[in-house]
């Protein structure tokens, strides 16, 4: 997929209603995802491209999602990396934790996905967990809030 078709389709996605465009093509698969002002692009079987903020988001549309995070008492942990978050070790799998979970530090929490490679994130304080922030197969951004610890 050449560079002026994927600008044309980041444009339309982030210009639209869509949250997220996936298509298929002969050369590998392209993922768009707008979320929060910005446009990620992941591309399979090609190098990973991210594209830089295509719209500035109005203070309103960001003050629900900042709000979340700065509501919630504890310790935050937070995403090391950009990719896709996951609870559990594989689909049917048990999650590794729940709300209300007593969990020591070191114990993995959750599976971030980047670049086809599977990181366990470990809790990084020892406490119960009292919220899961991050959605089951979502893509996170570095620094997202995943869970309360307290």
């Amino acid at each position: 997929m050449d560079l002026r078709k994927l600008k044309t389709l980041i444009d339309l996605v982030s210009e639209s209603n869509v949250s997220e465009l996936e298509i298929t093509e002969a050369e590998g698969k392209v993922r768009i995802v707008k979320g929060g002002g910005a446009v990620v692009q992941q591309l399979v079987a090609a190098p990973v491209v991210s594209a830089a903020p295509v719209a500035a988001v109005p203070a309103a549309a960001a003050a629900p999602a900042a709000a979340a995070p700065a509501a919630a008492t504890g310790h935050v942990v937070k995403s090391p990396m950009v990719g896709t978050f996951y609870r559990a070790s594989s689909p049917g799998a048990k999650a590794f934790v729940e709300v209300g979970s007593q969990i020591k530090e070191g114990e993995t929490i959750c599976i971030i996905e980047a670049m086809k490679i599977l990181n366990e994130i470990e809790a990084d304080k020892s406490g119960t967990v009292t919220q899961i922030l991050g959605e089951n197969g979502q893509a996170v951004e570095y620094g997202q809030p995943l869970f309360v610890i307290e």
